[in-house]
């Protein structure tokens, strides 16, 4: 068996976070005849997010690329290895591609469309999403690569003009990487759902390949650091071999990945879901499956209930830190990754309690139901889109005083020849100390946001604030295409 997977785990988030208790008064939802009030235009945010995803796409650009600032870039990807590793991500305001948050990104991108295909047809964006996910499993076929992180963090400069090394790196039988080869699966059987139907063989053939990471991924145990300390795998590799089995006897049905599951899977009752720890999103997709009627999975449902109970705060046994201004607060360094998988995971959770009516999350003698999840979930989108203690958004090109100095290369460089030639020791005066607005508009790029006391600094080089990532913007999709469709206005 070859697999070729470049690496990536990091510092970007990771582990099980910081516990805190803080009382606050929670925005109730209102609900009528199946509706909430739109305290935003939705639509026009869930637009920006997929358009942020455009404007991260590495290697040759489509016609119908709509930042229109972009060009293309690392068209001589793979070449030192006589590879072709042309396409996929860059992962947040650098010019790398890494592994494991790419994966990630497509397979959370996938949910959203397997999730809310209805609502994200009626915003119109439902093409542009499956192009997305494409985007990504196009390159993830050619096998995951990643730049070299310590020259690109020596140059700030965009992707057109880069000039340093695209070093690769691979895992294999005698290097072994189980997140990245599980977590490549799980993307793989994720997108599988969502494109068959406009590609059959396209879909057979990332699921077929989804088959295959999965049993490398099992087979040879192992976590690879070649990443680190960028994307550093703290919680272990049991995560993501329960996510890739959960996504892939989603797509196959086969007894063999629930054989897996209930016989050899590690599970863990968790209060966090990111590119680093996806427990919560496994428990969650296995509790459709007790709900409608496999029992045997009952622990899950309970696994589920306890990420739930954790971070609502009117719960008996909530852990997680909400700042004054009621904003979901884990660490510092793209925060708002916790808050966007969080609203996710509340969104889809809350439908699946909607649809089984009788089901709640128990949370000691308290019962919750699809409305108290979901008020929750638009309350954290909506702290995001304007509606907290500063009265701005924290998505790029949105709202009232959105970020204009997003932490990001391609954003804050002017647009300039391919072939200009850029001394990087002067790039960082030229365009990283300055305190002018970037030239380029990062459209929808939702930053890092607010530290936990609710107070931000709109500056470049605070980077824990103000650096976007694309698995913020891919966990957002699904939750804000459900508020655009089952919105009404104020």
């Amino acid at each position: 068996m070859k697999s070729t997977l470049l690496m990536g785990m990091g510092i970007r988030g990771g582990g099980y976070g910081l516990r805190g208790l803080y009382k606050y008064i929670i925005t109730c939802l209102v609900v009528s005849e199946g509706l909430v009030r739109a305290d935003f235009d939705y639509n026009v945010a869930l637009r920006k997010s997929v358009i942020f995803l455009e404007a991260q796409r590495s290697g040759k650009l489509p016609t119908n690329h709509r930042p229109s600032w972009r060009g293309d870039s690392a068209l001589q990807d793979g070449k030192l290895v006589n590879e072709d590793l042309v396409g996929g991500y860059y992962d947040a305001g650098d010019n790398v591609k890494y592994g494991l948050p790419m994966a990630f990104t497509v397979t959370t991108l996938a949910w959203a469309a397997v999730s809310y295909k209805s609502e994200l047809k009626a915003a119109g964006e439902m093409e542009n999403v499956h192009a997305a996910v494409r985007w990504g499993t196009d390159y993830l076929l050619k096998a995951s690569v990643r730049r070299d992180p310590k020259k690109d963090h020596e140059c700030w400069i965009s992707p057109e003009n880069m000039k340093t090394p695209r070093t690769v790196l691979k895992i294999d039988r005698n290097t072994p990487g189980t997140e990245i080869a599980a977590e490549t699966s799980a993307a793989m059987a994720a997108a599988s759902l969502v494109l068959r139907g406009a590609d059959h063989a396209y879909a057979r053939r990332l699921l077929n390949r989804a088959k295959v990471l999965f049993s490398f991924a099992k087979t040879y145990k192992g976590t690879y650091d070649g990443e680190c300390p960028f994307y550093c795998s703290n919680s272990g590799y049991n995560d993501e071999l329960l996510w890739a089995a959960t996504w892939l006897y989603k797509a196959t049905k086969r007894s063999e990945y629930m054989d897996y599951i209930q016989d050899e899977a590690i599970s863990a009752a968790v209060s966090e879901f990111s590119w680093d720890l996806k427990y919560a999103g496994a428990q969650i997709l296995l509790s459709q499956l007790y709900m409608e009627g496999q029992k045997d999975l009952h622990m899950f449902k309970e696994q589920a209930d306890s990420f739930v109970c954790s971070v609502l705060p009117d719960s008996p046994y909530h852990q997680v830190y909400i700042s004054p201004g009621g904003l979901l607060h884990l660490r510092d360094g793209a925060n708002t990754q916790y808050v966007t998988g969080t609203a996710f995971l509340f969104s889809v959770y809350s439908d699946l309690l909607a649809k089984h009516k009788q089901q709640h999350v128990v949370c000691g003698d308290k019962k919750f139901g699809s409305d108290r999840l979901m008020a929750f979930a638009k309350q954290q989108m909506d702290y995001l889109l304007g509606k907290n203690p500063r009265r701005r958004s924290y998505m790029v090109g949105f709202g009232n005083k959105p970020p204009t100095q997003a932490h990001h290369r391609g954003s804050s460089v002017p647009k300039m020849s391919p072939n200009k030639e850029v001394n990087c020791g002067m790039s960082f005066v030229y365009w990283y100390n300055t305190n002018e607005p970037n030239p380029n508009e990062l459209t929808g790029a939702i930053v890092g946001g607010p530290d936990r006391n609710d107070n931000f600094v709109d500056k470049r080089a605070n980077s824990s604030m103000t650096e976007p990532t694309t698995y913020i913007n891919s966990l957002a999709v699904g939750v804000l295409a459900k508020l655009a469709r089952h919105s009404h206005a104020k």
